[in-house]
């Protein structure tokens, strides 16, 4: 009889998503139960879900099972409290990203409360990982700095504990594409960015560079991606307006902008393009940038966050104290890669066949091994 595993994800943006059902795909000899709750109302999400699943998902919840598998966004320690049969579970609680780390200017949710729970959840696993090394030592100082603030009884052994952490990133795959970059002419460039439309991401920055290549006339066409929420940043109406103008000063077809539903035809504009830019002020792996990498993008990335971890630093561009002096070092690398287009030579490729799924196997079959082993 196949093995059974719950998993729970309590604020399943598509990243999390993405990481569930590849899990899935991976390893389809053992018996899934996946449970999750949307992304949105994120204060009450990462507050209530022990709440909305303890009392309100006990046919699931009461199952039999022998694993245990919850995001950090999972309030498990209230949890396994509501269900006491989850506690005799071994348990991996995996962080796509910490509370420690977002803009404070920009994100109004960031309090204590946000950032307890997931420690909670670290210290009830068997098992904590994470997607990336920035992610676990930025959580790992955030916790530490916050345990210095609190005003007694904390035990120091809490550290140590969350110090026993690994890191083994989300698994990234793409469909095959036979289609072939110089097919497009290389009398401009394409540069696409593909990420959540929301503060975080660098839509600021975004603009300004939008705004240095409209001033220049370069032939550079954008493909503005990514998730759209119900309320989005005010500087995409600008952009938007900024790259209709800019393709009729140049005399090329406007890239796409806005969602695309169609995974197929999402990875053919992947394909498709020369350049995948990331403006983000924080990302803890970056699942889109690696798809439009693997896609053939040339990426173009912050010199900070998870990045480092693997591009190069031909591919980064360096942060500055403005956002103008910022967007003159994109400028200038785009204007660079430009040329190099025009004059027929490919521009680098980054190498990150390490995060393929096929390359991350063994180390997920060997962690999910180990715990079933030591039920």
């Amino acid at each position: 009889m196949a093995q059974k595993i719950l998993l729970l994800s309590a604020y399943d943006t598509s990243s999390h998503r993405h990481w569930r059902t590849q899990l899935e795909k991976m390893f389809p000899d053992y018996a899934w139960t996946q449970i999750t709750l949307p992304a949105r109302h994120f204060s009450w999400r990462i507050r209530g879900n022990s709440l909305s699943w303890g009392f309100g998902e006990t046919a699931f919840l009461h199952d039999e099972y022998d694993l245990l598998i919850a995001t950090s966004m999972v309030d498990l320690s209230s949890l396994r409290g509501f269900i006491p049969k989850l506690a005799t579970l071994p348990t991996l609680v995996y962080f796509h990203e910490n509370q420690f780390t977002y803009p404070m200017n920009i994100n109004k949710n960031n309090n204590v409360e946000h950032q307890l729970v997931p420690i909670y959840s670290a210290l009830c696993a068997s098992k904590i990982c994470f997607n990336s090394n920035y992610n676990r030592l930025t959580f790992l100082e955030g916790a530490n700095s916050l345990f210095k603030q609190l005003p007694d009884f904390v035990p120091a052994t809490l550290s140590k504990r969350l110090e026993l952490s690994t890191v083994i990133p989300v698994p990234v795959d793409v469909p095959s594409n036979n289609q072939d970059k110089s097919n497009h002419a290389e009398d401009y460039l394409s540069v696409v960015w593909n990420h959540r439309w929301e503060y975080d991401k660098g839509p600021g920055l975004l603009l300004e560079i939008i705004r240095q290549v409209c001033a220049a006339q370069l032939p550079i066409i954008f493909h503005i991606l990514g998730e759209q929420f119900r309320q989005s940043p005010a500087e995409f109406d600008q952009i938007q307006k900024l790259l209709e103008t800019h393709s009729e000063h140049i005399g090329l077809a406007p890239g796409h902008f806005g969602f695309i539903e169609s995974k197929q035809k999402y990875f053919d504009c992947l394909h498709k393009t020369d350049v995948v830019l990331s403006t983000t002020r924080h990302e803890f792996q970056g699942v889109a940038m690696q798809e439009a990498i693997l896609s053939g993008c040339t990426p173009l990335a912050p010199d900070r966050l998870a990045y480092p971890e693997y591009l190069e630093p031909q591919f980064l561009f360096p942060s500055a104290e403005t956002t103008k002096e910022e967007a003159l070092a994109v400028f200038e690398r785009l204007k660079a890669w430009l040329e190099l287009r025009t004059s027929g030579i490919e521009l680098p490729q980054a190498d990150i066949e390490p995060y393929r799924s096929e390359y991350l196997q063994n180390q997920y079959a060997t962690l999910l091994k180990n715990l079933l082993g030591g039920r």
